[in-house]
């Protein structure tokens, strides 16, 4: 049986709250660990939903506010198409974000989508290990990694019934999606657990369901892969919005602004 760990839930009363919570969380962040030893390690992942976070650190007070040629910018997933394709994880996050803020190109570690799908896992894991001087079998450890959930409860490019959900030896791995008939790249759900700390970041009435499912229900990661993410540290943290959350168990208010839930699972 798996060890639990202990679940925190934010729930904002509203999507644009969640996403400014997100980003001060990701300034808060780096500036932490830049304070602690000179440099942060940040993955992120694409989607919707970081979006909106990305416009806000891009914009005052997060864009001078946050050390950026200390943060090594690192990312969870990646869709098998070129940076300049408007699907891309990287291509997105270079429009909203990384061309109007000061962080080094040397600093920006991206998932080559327009390679062959093993090899730009091969190539990831490759650059994982030499920017992160891993040795052996160590692996990475981000000081931040922030997640979506699908409604499918997929999360990175983990997806129900993948050959990816059983990847216990590489730290990047090319996955296949059947019910997409598609290819991607994630690092594997070994790698996202040994994460110092580990975010959820989940909005909209698509989601009710199964956030509730993968926090309260039956534990099945099979078919619902989010429930892979229990990181090695005992903790994980949702940033949910009120709608996402509708079906959790109420949280107490905080003086954050928000309403705070716990659950062990």
């Amino acid at each position: 049986m798996a060890q639990s760990i202990k679940v925190t839930y934010q729930v904002w009363p509203t999507q644009a709250e969640m996403e400014l919570a997100s980003a001060r969380m990701f300034a808060d962040r780096v500036k932490q660990a830049v304070d602690r030893r000179g440099i942060a390690r940040v993955a992120i992942s694409g989607g919707s939903t970081p979006q909106a976070a990305f416009k806000l650190l891009a914009a005052e007070p997060f864009a001078s506010a946050v050390p950026w040629e200390k943060l090594q910018l690192f990312w969870v997933d990646e869709r098998c198409v070129g940076p300049e394709s408007p699907q891309s994880n990287y291509g997105v996050c270079r429009e909203l974000l990384l061309s109007k803020v000061p962080i080094p190109a040397a600093n920006i570690f991206r998932m080559e989508g327009e390679l062959d799908p093993e090899v730009a896992a091969s190539r990831y894991e490759s650059t994982l290990r030499n920017a992160l001087k891993l040795e052996g079998a160590e692996l990475p450890r981000f000081d931040l990694l922030a997640l979506g959930m699908g409604p499918d409860g997929h999360t990175a490019s983990l997806f129900p019934h993948t050959a990816a959900l059983h990847e216990m030896s590489r730290l990047v791995v090319a996955n296949h999606v059947p019910q997409m008939n598609t290819w991607r790249i994630s690092l594997t759900w070994m790698v996202i657990n040994y994460a110092a700390e580990v975010v959820f970041e989940v909005a909209g009435a698509s989601k009710t369901d199964i956030v509730s499912e993968v926090l309260t229900g039956p534990r099945d990661p099979e078919r619902l892969p989010s429930q892979l993410i229990r990181p090695a540290s005992g903790s994980l943290l949702f940033q949910l919005d009120q709608v996402a959350a509708a079906k959790l168990p109420p949280g107490e208010a905080s003086a954050m602004g928000c309403q705070v839930g716990r659950l062990e699972i």
